[in-house]
């Protein structure tokens, strides 16, 4: 479905964004407009889902990320629904995973320090609907994270 030149476009504009096509073409030795024609098809096909921003929570002053490890009472027939339907509306769960196994839901929280977390826990996690169990991770530092895929 893709080919060099596809891969080699996707390649940079992971790596920043914020080039044109005509940078983009002028790095991969394609004219702008066959660039934003494969950008568009991309697209079109659903290989390019959006463009974002990235945001530095630290610098809007979030110092705090915490994991959660949820295991849901399965007992409930819609626990997961549930759950995730109530998770999605607490607006510092930056992340939700469902997975296998023992652990059910992963949620990542972001607060801007210990107090605000400790808010957040008490008043918007514990009444989260169908928790069985819950272990938090706290986070001590970021080594990879890493969005772009090795084309």
């Amino acid at each position: 479905m893709l080919d060099d030149g596809d891969r080699r476009l996707l390649r940079l504009w992971q790596s920043d964004a914020s080039l044109t096509p005509a940078e983009l073409g002028e790095r991969v030795g394609l004219s702008a407009g066959k660039v934003a024609r494969r950008l568009s098809r991309m697209q079109e096909t659903g290989v390019i889902e959006g463009i974002s921003a990235v945001i530095d929570w630290s610098a809007l002053g979030y110092a705090v990320e915490v994991s959660l490890r949820v295991t849901l009472d399965k007992t409930v027939p819609r626990a997961f629904d549930d759950f995730i339907a109530a998770a999605r509306n607490v607006p510092e769960v930056i992340e939700i995973q469902t997975f296998l196994g023992r652990v059910d839901v992963r949620l990542n929280i972001i607060a801007r320090d210990m107090t605000h977390y400790h808010d957040i826990y008490r008043d918007r996690i514990l009444t989260l609907p169908h928790i069985a169990d819950i272990e938090a991770l706290m986070q001590i530092a970021r080594i990879k994270a890493e969005d772009a895929l090795p084309l």
